[in-house]
């Protein structure tokens, strides 16, 4: 088996690159097989020389090789020995010098060097291989090759950076002109140079432009103002040595010109000089402005060609910007670089009169105008094109020496005349034009694939090129119109929009292959090398071939020409051009040359070599590359795929220039078809051009990988299938769309205008072999001819699968790819048939509904005409008919009998309906239930078959409408299923309520809205969120246009039943913010609402309490414009009740308030303590019996009347009580809190929302299994109000852990223990320290509610019980609802046991009892567990009010601290009655062991330290927990150092420890102590009063007053 695998290698490997050789073009020619050892790769030809490159990388050269030091058979090839260790890819040969590139990038060179051609200096003959480094100076690195092209005494290298190298005439160098270009290829002709160029796109707009000649330093453009006009143009050339110039000044030149190329070989001709892009210092002479008339052959008017190409580019740049003015229209872009610029320049030169004339005639107008006329004639029809032409006859084929741009000058008439010459505006456009141009036409361009066509992908070859000469012209082989040198670079202009795939040139001809597979040449046509009868042609023209034959590969010779094509068969055939070669060695070359051929002629002996792959020419011979047909190889296949490939190619060409464009062009048919239709056309012609581009683009690369031997993974299109099948869908998809609308039919009338009446061009084109088909059938057929290429790629592609095992990798990518095509062939019949179907369905539907029903891409399913389906309960006479489309189901309805019985009808969008069977009952009726958006109906089937056959197309029909009518249907047919009850789709709702003319996009269950969506309504207001059961419902955002201020109001938070409800923020147009509760579409529960801001007339802020949208029950309003806050009930919008008033100046106000006013009993404290305790009957107004104390005591009982502080009246009673009076109460009988509200009815709207998502309606009365549920629905959740910070999206790994430990229920059997005490204290710190748990967002209300009451200005010291006492309630109703969470908790002050081997436990903050009792117990203490939660989060604004309070004390205390502190330590102790052996002292080295020294009397600060530094730790704790915690360790540091002084336990009397302790607390210095020691006092758990702690925190309260009244003598 194995060795039946290997001769079947070895027998494909001897059909595959075969050589043949021959010359001329006789009958009697006999080509000459070269027998080789291995298939050939590449051939490049001499003038009497050849290389061959073999499978493998080995290079082989055969014929006359004069360089080589050792004689060799001219017929027999030799091995080039010197490349052995190298992988050769690329060969060349000029006409005595060889070339050869490597793998790796490196260049090879060899023969001769007399002219530099090798690049190798010093030698005038390279006689083997010699490597040749080419380095760029910019950066410095080595420049990767990878093709080489020789002429006669000069060499081209195309390089990876796809720039071109050039060497012959100097040392190699970079081609300046083509730097910053996409060059695909270059080739050498005997003097001159060719490179095939991607033309600009829109990445290489930023490439600054080239404004002056890289080499004589003239400007490549220049202007001339002339009289009338500006004159624009790029006639630069660089003159050459030795041309006579009659006009020349004699211009100054840079010393660095002149000394650029002195290092030139003295014997470099003059054409090989400028066929290498150099100039030597002879060449550098200067330059003249102008040059005589007689170095000009050709119009000084460019050519029409010229003027497509910037129309063309113009238009895609006009129909971006629009009318921007022409600096923006022509600014530089893909096609204009410097020119354009100049253009720019010159516009504002001209000024004003540009810009009134572009007014005056748009350029878009114009493009237009004429664009369709200009891009619609074949090369052969040059005719019509003159007609529009006022400056004589321009050929098509004509290329004009320069482009010139003329803008417009004043005329004498008042008008503007606009003159666009140039390359960029061709043509001059004539006075007849532009009156032409003043009528309104409403007729537009067939879309070109030039600058309309995507070039993606990248790997497929671009027709977007461009062909750029250089070097000696004299036979007009550079192609320009011109006999002219050039030394640089310059673009053939009439080439630029051919779509040149592939350039060759020879002695002293040109050729350029299209993608068209046809061939223009120019040049020397002295033996008729060029197939035309031009001589010489100095312009690009087609050889005449005969129709139908599709040149894919050329090469040219010293003077002929060999082309490879597509004959009738499979197989390539061969034509040749020029000299005949008559091999009679005695004959002279110049009787040799008499015969030539007229036009190419065909080689007979062609058809025997097999398939030939590519030619090669050079001298005088010719050379073919075949394959034979072999057993398991793709070459046949191959073949017949590109041949297929370029014949559609041509076919699709063809419609488009003999079919499209002339119809689009026609005046009538924009009129016919209307608007809608015509801008349908023209997207179908687009997308034609889209399709004929790929093709053209798929043809280019299949030739191109004949011509490099490449076998069938090679196929672009393998790789890129999805391009292919995607782009033939959207061609249909538009195709049908058309078709639907009739458009065909539309389009009878201008057909026959443009074709006649009988279109036997529309026949031959559309293949239709009917007989007398309609004009709208045969444009029909014409327009789906290109869907049917796809079956051509499956089957072709099948049939190369063939040649593999199936087994293969190869096999089975071939055969996945030829399924797909079929696939999508089927595919596309079936849209075909769909489309006839409809269209045939539109002819028949009675007519007044067709006009509002028929849309392009909707398309018939199936119809009840035949009275299959019925309306349940309809009417006796109604008459209903049912037509479900690919995008709805039309319900018609009307009354019986009438002429048109269908009055009305509903369109039902299938992407919001929704079907349902009814079950079969006892009736025995066959139902269906059909559901949508605003109304739902029953339908009856005549049998149970209709039913399953409507149930199963209404179906299909949705899903295939949810899929956004996938192509793929296939699924469809394969059984019946139903579309998913949830999806996603727009509606707009007609019908009357709250929705109407609302459109609703997004997620739909069943016929309502539900999930995510977006719902606007046409006055502005827009909703955004969550929806259930077709309300707005969960968290969404609502945008509402607030007509008299032109701004939005936005809110942003939780919805139910389509309504605000739950938590939300309120932005309103006028600036004001709430955020707090919402209910059923009210502010209703806790809020906060800010109006204005700091910088406004009236800024304040309310947070508290709201019902039915307005403020009642308890709540703090800041009025920051008064400075005043009040705390205390509302009603209604106004403060009723009793309620708290404190100002930025102190006042201090409590008691009842009516109609929003200080009214009833209350008590007013001023800053320096004056009292009034009495009536007020409005805002500080007095009116009424009270009292009012003065500071000192003094006090009047009167009747007031007045404002306080602006003079008040009074009639009464002054007492000055005295010292010893009885009555001495008075003075201090009024107590500040009785008339304000008590904390337990301060917000208890907070609490209630919290108990609320526990699920209780009421405080306790609930399950706490459902609370649970709800606190592990709440952590699942993910509000978006919730801060970024704490967002689920955001946290942490830990965090995240820590929210799933949250939800779990902390279950727990038997007995109460300390350990699940501990368990439920970590549990809450936990959760309040989430904000999605109930108890974290509780407590962050709460601490925003305290913070608002008791900062800014209410930071008053009167009031500290308040706050003291709301921290108090606070513990009491968190502690309420930790009980019903965790209801196993003891109540406050219940026991919990302690574990007997722990007699003591400070983990849980709070101080065990001092009681001792057999059994150690814990108290369970609301202070204790959600003291230290709480605490830390309301320290600031609590210690503030507590520094406030004692303010007097404290400064009192401070300062006696600081006195005292100025002793040393033992004069501290001694005032302060320490005993002495209480002393502190310290060792001393210098005395005997165990004596001490005592504590020198100076030092300070040293005695207790420790102690010291540990007590000044209370002021960074927060709870009195932590604050008593460190007042026992202050002790225990204080007994150790006792202990240790005394060398023995110690039992302390408190008056031994009293001094000790003042000493360390003076030393302390903490400021506030007494805040701290109030602070301890009102919050300390009751617990601990009585214990170890209280009496050490009595000691510590003794210390702070024996400080303020301690006394120094």
């Amino acid at each position: 088996m194995e060795g039946s695998e290997r001769s079947c290698e070895e027998q494909s490997a001897k059909a595959r690159g075969l050589l043949h050789t021959w010359k001329g073009y006789s009958c009697s020619v006999t080509p000459e097989r070269l027998s080789l050892p291995r298939p050939v790769l590449q051939v490049a030809l001499g003038t009497q020389h050849g290389l061959l490159l073999l499978e493998g990388g080995q290079v082989h050269s055969f014929g006359v090789l004069p360089w080589r030091q050792t004689r060799v058979p001219e017929h027999s090839p030799v091995l080039e020995v010197a490349l052995s260790g190298q992988r050769v890819v690329c060969v060349a040969a000029g006409s005595l010098h060889c070339g050869a590139v490597t793998e790796d990038g490196g260049v090879h060179m060899w023969g001769d060097n007399s002219a530099g051609q090798c690049g190798l200096t010093g030698l005038s003959t390279v006689p083997n291989p010699t490597p040749l480094a080419l380095l760029d100076s910019t950066p410095p690195q080595r420049v990767l090759v990878l093709e080489l092209s020789c002429g006669d005494r000069h060499t081209l290298a195309l390089s990876a950076q796809r720039e071109v190298w050039s060497w012959g005439s100097e040392r190699p160098h970079k081609v300046q002109q083509l730097e910053g270009r996409y060059v695909l290829q270059v080739a050498c002709g005997g003097a001159h140079s060719l490179a095939l160029v991607r033309c600009l796109g829109p990445a290489d707009v930023s490439r600054p432009p080239v404004d002056k000649c890289g080499q004589c330093h003239q400007l490549l453009y220049t202007m001339t103002d002339k009289e009338d006009h500006v004159i624009i143009s790029d006639n630069h050339y660089c003159p050459l040595r030795g041309e006579s110039l009659q006009t020349a000044l004699p211009d100054p030149v840079p010393p660095s010109v002149c000394d650029a190329n002195t290092t030139a070989s003295p014997t470099v001709s003059e054409g090989e000089h400028l066929a290498n892009g150099g100039l030597s210092a002879a060449d550098s002479a200067p330059q003249p402005q102008e040059v005589s008339s007689a170095a000009v052959k050709t119009s000084q008017y460019p050519d029409k060609q010229e003027v497509n190409d910037y129309l063309r580019r113009l238009s895609h740049h006009s129909e971006a910007q629009g009318r921007k003015g022409l600096q923006a229209l022509l600014a530089p872009s893909a096609g204009g670089s410097s020119l354009n610029s100049l253009v720019v320049s010159c516009a504002s030169a001209v000024g004003e009169r540009v810009a009134s004339t572009y007014e005056s005639l748009s350029l878009r107008r114009m493009m237009n105008l004429y664009l369709p006329t200009s891009l619609s004639r074949s090369e052969g029809d040059s005719g019509q094109a003159k007609k529009s032409c006022s400056t004589g006859d321009i050929q098509d084929e004509a290329g004009g020496p320069g482009r010139r741009l003329s803008l417009p000058g004043l005329l004498s008439q008042g008008r503007y005349a606009v003159h666009l010459l140039s390359s960029s505006y061709g043509s001059l456009l004539s006075p007849r034009l532009l009156r032409k141009a003043g009528r309104p036409r409403t007729h537009a361009l067939a879309p070109s694939p030039v600058g309309g066509v995507c070039e993606a992908p990248e790997s497929l070859p671009s027709l977007h090129t461009e062909v750029w000469s250089w070097g000696q012209g004299q036979l007009g082989q550079l192609g320009h119109g011109d006999q002219q040198d050039r030394a640089q670079p310059q673009c053939i202009k009439s080439l630029t929009s051919k779509e040149v795939v592939r350039v060759a040139a020879g002695a002293q001809h040109s050729l350029a292959l299209t993608a068209q597979s046809q061939v223009f040449s120019w040049g020397s046509n002295s033996s008729g090398q060029l197939g035309h009868m031009e001589q010489p042609s100095t312009i690009p023209r087609l050889a005449k071939l005969s129709e139908g034959i599709r040149v894919w590969d050329v090469s040219a010779g010293d003077s002929h020409t060999l082309l490879l094509a597509d004959g009738d068969c499979i197989q390539p055939i061969l034509y040749y051009s020029g000299q005949q070669v008559n091999e009679a060695p005695e004959e002279s070359p110049e009787e040799r040359g008499g015969a030539y051929t007229q036009q190419p002629v065909l080689l007979p002996f062609c058809m025997k070599l097999g398939y030939i792959s590519s030619v090669f020419a050079g001298g005088l011979r010719c050379a073919a590359l075949c394959d034979q047909t072999a057993m398991g190889h793709t070459t046949a296949s191959l073949h017949e795929l590109a041949s297929a490939e370029r014949r559609f190619y041509c076919k699709l060409c063809a419609v488009k220039a003999q079919v499209i464009r002339p119809l689009l062009e026609q005046e009538s048919v924009s009129s016919a078809l209307g608007q809608d239709s015509f801008a349908l056309l023209q997207s179908l012609s687009s997308r034609f051009s889209l399709l004929c581009h790929l093709s053209g683009q798929h043809a280019a690369s299949l030739s191109s990988n004949l011509r490099h031997r490449q076998d069938a993974s090679a196929l672009l299109l393998l790789d890129h299938i999805h391009v292919f099948v995607d782009c033939y869908h959207e061609y249909c998809s538009v195709l049908g769309n058309f078709q639907v609308i009739s458009g065909f039919q539309t389009l009878t009338k201008p057909s026959i205008d443009v074709f006649g009446k009988n279109p036997e061009l529309l026949q031959r084109m559309a293949e239709c072999s009917e007989e007398s088909p309609t004009t709208a059938d045969l444009l029909a057929a014409l327009f789906y001819l290109p869907t049917l290429h796809l079956q051509e790629y499956s089957r072709l592609l099948l049939k190369m699968a063939a040649c593999f095992e199936e087994s293969s990798a190869e096999y089975q990518r071939l055969q996945d790819a030829s399924a797909r095509f079929e696939a999508a062939n089927l595919q596309l019949k079936r849209k075909r048939k769909e489309a006839e179907f409809t269209l045939h369905f539109w002819k028949s539907f009675p007519g007044k509904m067709t006009d509002s029903l028929r849309k392009p891409h909707r398309r018939l399913v199936c119809e009840s005409s035949n009275r299959a389906l019925s309306l349940q309960n309809a009417g006796r006479f109604s008459v209903n008919w049912f037509i479900l489309f690919s995008d709805a189901l039309v319900h018609a309805q009307g009354v019986a009998p009438h002429k048109n019985p269908f009055s009305t009808h509903h369109v039902f969008p299938l992407a919001t309906l929704w079907v349902e069977p009814i079950p079969d009952d006892t009736t025995g009726l066959h139902g269906l239930k059909v559901i949508t958006p605003e109304e739902s109906f029953n339908l009856l089937a005549t049998s149970a078959a209709e039913k399953a056959k409507w149930l199963r197309s209404i179906n299909q029909a949705v899903e295939q409408a949810l899929c956004g009518g996938g192509r793929d249907s296939s699924a469809c047919d394969s059984g019946s299923w139903e579309p998913p009850v949830s999806r996603s789709a727009s509606f707009t709702f007609y019908k009357e309520g709250r929705l109407r003319e609302a459109t609703y996009e997004g997620q739909w269950m069943a016929g309502k809205p539900h999930g995510r969506g977006v719902l606007k309504w046409p006055d502005g207001r827009i909703y955004s969120g969550e929806f259930r059961n077709g309300f707005e419902d969960g968290y969404g955002e609502f945008f509402a246009l607030n007509k008299t201020l032109h701004k939005n109001d936005y809110y942003q938070g939780f919805w139910k039943d389509g309504k605000m409800h739950g938590l939300g923020t309120l932005r309103y147009a006028n600036g004001e913010v709430y955020e707090g509760s919402f209910q059923s579409g009210t502010r209703h529960g806790h809020g906060m609402l800010r109006t204005g801001k700091l910088n406004t007339s009236s800024p304040s802020v309310f947070i508290g309490q709201w019902v039915n949208d307005k403020k009642t029950g308890y709540g703090v309003f800041d009025d920051i414009t008064k400075g005043e806050k009040y705390m205390g009930q509302w009603q209604e919008h106004q403060r009723q009740g009793t309620g708290v008033v404190v100002t930025q100046f102190g006042l201090y106000y409590e008691g009842a308030f009516k109609d929003n006013k200080m009214m009833g009993a209350g008590v007013l404290v001023a800053e320096d303590d004056t009292t009034f305790q009495g009536e007020f009957s409005d805002d500080w107004t007095l009116n009424g019996k009270g009292v009012l104390t003065m500071t000192n005591g003094d006090y009047l009982e009167a009747s007031f009347h007045g404002e306080w502080g602006s003079g008040i009246k009074l009639t009464g009673s002054y007492f000055k009580p005295q010292v010893f009076d009885a009555d001495k109460d008075k003075t201090g009988a009024t107590k500040l809190g009785r008339l304000c509200v008590c904390a337990d009815d301060k917000w208890q709207a907070v609490f209630q929302e919290c108990w609320s998502e526990l699920g209780c309606t009421e405080p306790g009365q609930g399950d706490a299994a459902k609370a649970w549920d709800n606190i592990t629905a709440a952590l699942a959740s993910n509000p978006p109000q919730v801060h970024d910070s704490n967002s689920p999206q955001t946290l942490s790994r830990s965090h995240s852990r820590t929210l799933e430990s949250l939800e779990t229920i902390l279950q727990h059997h038997g007995p109460f223990t300390l350990e699940r005490y501990h368990t439920i204290h970590q549990y809450l710190i936990k959760a309040c320290e989430t904000p999605l748990h109930p108890l974290g967002r509780l407590l962050e209300a709460l601490v925003a509610v305290y913070r608002m009451t008791y900062v800014g200005v209410g930071a008053n010291r009167r009031l500290l019980r308040q706050a003291v006492n709301e921290i108090k309630s606070y513990l009491s109703r968190i502690f309420h609802i930790v009980r019903f969470i965790f209801p196993d908790l003891p109540e406050e002050g219940g026991q919990i046991p302690e574990p007997s081997s722990k007699p003591t436990e400070k983990e849980g903050r709070s101080s065990d009892g001092a009681l001792e009792s057999p059994k150690p117990v814990r108290v369970a203490s609301s202070s204790a567990l959600l003291l230290p939660v709480l605490l830390p989060r309301l320290y600031p604004p609590l210690f503030t009010l507590y520094a406030l309070d004692k303010e007097k004390e404290d400064d009192v205390y401070w300062e006696c601290v600081l006195r005292l502190n100025k002793q040393a330590d033992l004069a501290l102790l001694a005032f302060l009655g320490v005993q002495q052996k209480f002393w502190p002292v310290i060792a001393d080295p210098s005395a005997a062991e165990g004596q001490r020294t005592q504590v020198l009397s100076t030092t300070k600060d040293a005695c207790f330290a420790s102690a010291v530094e540990t007590l000044q730790q209370i002021s960074t704790t927060f709870t009195p927990s932590d604050k008593l915690q460190v007042i026992q360790l202050t002790f225990e540091e204080i007994t150790q150092e006792v202990q240790a002084l005394l060398r023995q336990d110690f039992l302390w009397s408190m008056d031994e420890l009293f001094p000790v302790f003042l000493y360390v607390v003076l030393r302390a210095r903490i400021r506030n102590l007494g805040s701290e020691v109030s602070l301890m006092e009102d919050l300390m758990d009751p617990c601990v009063q009585h214990g170890e702690h209280g009496i050490m925190f009595t000691t510590l309260k003794a210390c702070y007053y024996q400080i303020q009244h301690e006394k120094i003598t």
